[in-house]
């Protein structure tokens, strides 16, 4: 089971940085708007996330449905980890506390199961 583990924490930390990549296109002007759309950058992240997808479909065949809730709660901590390194976004006390909230809720959901 620890393999599955394994391979839906890859598909979170893939999924962030896809996510991240998105965020950079957004924020680079373009010709025209559907440029937006299609270019590298933006084929290269729904291409990570479908791949992120089939990886965790893969995943919960081998692990319990609970133990996904969790893995997945950790893309909220991994994005804004990711945004202060890739974006030099700020990390404030209010997303620190917001992001332990959620995170914990969903530990304390799990074990009560």
């Amino acid at each position: 089971m620890i393999k599955y583990m394994l391979v839906a924490f890859a598909a979170v930390v893939l999924s962030c940085l896809a996510q991240i990549l998105l965020k950079k296109s957004s924020g680079e002007k373009k010709k025209h708007f559907i440029f937006d759309y299609l270019n590298l950058k933006v084929i290269a992240s729904y291409g990570i996330i479908f791949i992120c997808m089939l990886l965790t479909i893969y995943a919960f065949t081998g692990m319990y449905y609970r133990y996904g809730a969790v893995i997945e709660s950790l893309a909220y901590l991994l994005i804004m980890l990711f945004s202060r390194m890739f974006l030099k976004e700020k990390i404030t006390r209010r997303r620190v506390i917001g992001n332990c909230i959620i995170v914990l809720g969903v530990i304390i959901f799990t074990i009560s199961l």
